[in-house]
This record gives structure tokens, sequence and C-alpha cells, in this order.
């Protein structure tokens, strides 16, 4: 399927650190695509007979292979996408982590559920559906698979990949991996193909549903197929986390959390904390602690381990955010630091810090997908609350202060699917991800993950004479 000659595809390996191509793929044929497919949807008819304890051991090898290989796993995310190096094998191991909770917990999650009734018994068995088509994003090219591909293949279902045309390396792997741990053919396959085939993928009467993590357009356009062809599906699409600082939060550790935590995947991370949240009284304080902290920020190749700062994941996405900045700029905003690009190859830029930023600008109203703080001064916890909820996102946030039970409450008026107390949103198998509003909708992960595509099939047993 490698074709070096072949330039002009789309998917291809452009390191962002230098920029350079290097690795090209071939798109399939529609008679590619049609045997992968029919291969899924054969292999759905058997794995679904399996039992969990053969389902749990594919898992926990795949969970295996990924802990033996992650600095070579973690590096190939870094050549891709430019992920710091030291980032990236986190992010393998978390999605071990992810395999092995699915396969030590599903058979308690899908067993039968007893309900209450008066008349005879009755119990939910929870069936897997089909084939599963997953759309997922190049900036945890590991993770996004994980989140969607573990509990699925234990639930009983087969698994189509539809992975970033820019990790194409990484979405291979993945499938190399699975053959290796010994999945059957057709349990879980990778796609070669363009954002153009997925129309046809969904309405494929073999696929049964779908999952897309991306963009507000895409998840739009992917829900409309889904509900046209009376499939299910899950979304999330990113958001604009807010990060409320409380008057009592120990402001050394909330900046601490904020600045560092906003360069995490260079700020490429839908739940990075992205609108700081202050009040008045200490907002200067704050933005001189965390420009300090910018000013000393290493930046440069992530295979490094010094370097605390990777270059983004295209140039395409560092042009974009250098213009949300300049336009946010443009609006009457004020640029604190940084905001430019380095003066180097590699799809560089330097941390940056907004403030006065105001209802109608660039940076209030849409994600910024890379290093930049953009800080809010407010005079009341009321204020910050309305704030926090002034956005079309709604997928994670947090509550700094030191009153966890008034942090607590202040959580509860803020509308989103995630809100962490004294600490960013962050990522454990146990717990659910997921958003409201313009976030999308669903959950990955802990046990609400595994039920999305499963049929809870209502099974009743009793008489003809009960009363109903």
């Amino acid at each position: 399927m490698n074709n070096q000659a072949n330039k002009t595809s789309s998917i291809k390996t452009v390191n962002p650190t230098t920029n350079e191509v290097e690795k090209v793929f071939d798109v399939m044929t529609e008679h590619q695509i049609e045997e992968i497919v029919s291969a899924a949807d054969k292999a759905f008819h058997s794995w679904r007979k399996t039992s969990f304890e053969e389902r749990a051991k594919l898992l926990h090898k795949v969970a295996s292979i990924l802990r033996e290989r992650k600095e070579e796993l973690g590096k190939l995310c870094t050549i891709e996408m430019g992920k710091l190096h030291k980032e990236a094998i986190g992010e393998v191991a978390l999605c071990a982590d992810i395999f092995d909770y699915y396969a030590n917990n599903g058979a308690k999650f899908l067993a039968d559920a007893p309900l209450e009734t008066p008349h005879g018994k009755a119990f939910l068995s929870y069936e897997p559906i089909g084939v599963l088509l997953s759309v997922q994003p190049w900036n945890f090219p590991f993770y996004q698979i994980t989140r969607s591909a573990a509990a699925n293949i234990m639930a009983g279902n087969t698994f189509l990949l539809k992975h970033a045309s820019n990790v194409p390396q990484c979405a291979a792997v993945m499938e190399n991996i699975f053959t290796e741990a010994g999945a059957p053919k057709g349990v879980y396959t990778n796609l070669f193909v363009p954002g153009s085939k997925i129309s046809n993928l969904v309405a494929d009467p073999r696929i049964k549903a779908g999952a897309l993590t991306g963009s507000e357009p895409a998840g739009s356009s992917f829900a409309a197929m889904a509900g046209k062809y009376i499939k299910k599906s899950t979304l999330e699409l990113g958001g604009s986390d807010a990060f409320i600082i409380l008057e009592d939060a120990d402001l050394d550790k909330a900046v601490h959390t904020a600045a560092l935590g906003r360069l995490w995947n260079a700020g490429q991370v839908c739940t990075s904390p992205k609108r700081i949240i202050v009040m008045a009284s200490v907002a200067d304080e704050f933005i001189s602690k965390a420009k300090a902290i910018y000013e000393k920020i290493r930046i440069g190749d992530p295979l490094d381990p010094a370097t605390q700062l990777a270059p983004l994941s295209s140039e395409k996405a560092v042009e974009d955010v250098i213009k949300q900045v300049e336009d946010t700029v443009k609006g009457g905003a004020k640029l604190v630091y940084g905001g430019k690009r380095l003066n180097r190859s590699g799809a560089f830029m330097e941390p940056t810090i907004l403030t006065d930023i105001k209802p109608g600008m660039v940076a209030y109203s849409d994600e910024i997908f890379g290093p930049v703080l953009c800080i809010y001064s407010v005079k009341d916890e009321d204020e910050a609350v309305k704030l926090a909820n002034d956005t079309k996102f709604g997928l994670g946030g947090t509550v700094f202060g030191k009153d966890t039970g008034r942090a607590v409450k202040v959580a509860r008026r803020i509308d989103t699917g995630m809100v962490y107390i004294n600490h960013m949103t962050g990522i454990a198998p146990e717990l659910p991800f997921g958003g409201t509003k313009n976030s999308g909708y669903g959950r990955e992960q802990s046990p609400a993950g595994i039920y999305e595509f499963v049929n809870a099939k209502l099974i009743r047993v009793t008489t003809p004479d009960a009363a109903y």
C-alpha cells in the first residue's frame, strides 16, 4: 500500500518538526473498501458469539504489545504530528490501561441486568449491533482510536477506522498490533480513504453505527448522514474549556496548572484550559506569573527530553492559530506575550498570552487549537460562571479553590460534560469522556462507553394472563 512515488496522495506523513514528507500511502480503491467492509460484516457474525473471556484475552494482548513498544510507538506519534516524545509515550501507556480496563470489566458491565416488575421477571440483555465506523483526528493518534475501539470490540462489535490523513503510520500500526495479538480478520481494520468516502460508508447497510471526533462541520455532516440512514452516532467536537480560579485558590498552583496545561500537546487538546477566568483582585499577579513561565519555556525538537513545547501538527495548523491571534489583537485584545512564529523550519510558534478579550473577538467565540492562553478578569463568582457558560461549546472545565465544597457548587453551575476541581480536565479509563452543546453527545470510557453501541434488549418472562 505504501508508495513513496505517489506524492499526490493526501494520506501521508509530513513531519511537522521539519515539514518534510516522510511516507506516502495510496488511497484505497472501491474494490479494496468493499472487501474490507465485507470482511468486517462477516467477522461480526462470529465475533459476537465469542465469550467475554476470549474478547478480553485479545484486549489484554493488545495492551501488552502497546506497553512493550511504547517508546517506538511514541516516536511514531512524534514524527507524524509533532507531539513531545515523553507525552507520546504516556499516551501509549494510557491506551494500554484502557484496553485492560475493558478486558477486566467488560463482562461485568455487559452482564444481564435484572429489572423490577410485579409480574414474572425481566432483564436487559446487552447485545452487540454490528460493524462500527470510527472517524478519528490526529491530535492523539493512538488514544483517539483506543477510546473508540476498546469498549466496542469488547462488546462484540467489529471496528473500521478512518483515521486522520496525516497520521497514516499510526493508523496502520494499530491494525498490525491487533493482528499480532490474534484478532480474527475483520474484527479491527484500518481504511486509507479520504473524507469524501465517509458518506458512502455511513450509507452502507452493513455498517450499523458511527463515532466521530473532529470539527463542528464534520460532526454536523456525520450526524446528518447517520440520521438519514437511521443509525446511532456519537460525537466529540472540541471545546473552549473554562478554568475558573476562585478567590481562595492557591494562585501559584493555579498559574502553574493553567499555563503549563495549555502547552500540553502544543495546545492541541479539546479539553485544554483555553479560557482562564480569574478574579480581578489577583488578575495582574496571575498574568505576571504566567508570563514569567512562558518566557522560560524551551521550544524545540520534540524528541529531545528537555523540550517543553513542540511544533503544531502542520503548516496549516500554525498558520490558522497565528491568524486567530492576529485577528483577536486587531479586534482590540492585548497581546501580553508571544503570538509569533519561530524563525526556523517546522510548524513552531511561541507560547502566547492574550487579555482584554471581549465578545465579538475571534478568541472569545472560536476554539484556538494551539498554545494560546486567554485570560479574563471578573469581579465575582457569578460573573465567572456566566462567562464560563457564554460559549457554544460544553466539553470540560476546571474550578480552582481551597474550599472544595464551594468549588463543587460552582462546578454544578457550569454547562459542560466534565468539570475537574483543582486539576485541568483529564483522562482516565474509568471516567466518562464527552460533552454537551456543540461539543457533541455520547460518552466514551467508563462503564458508559460500552453501552453506546449495544442493543439493551428487554427480555421478559411472564404468563398469558399477566395484566401487562
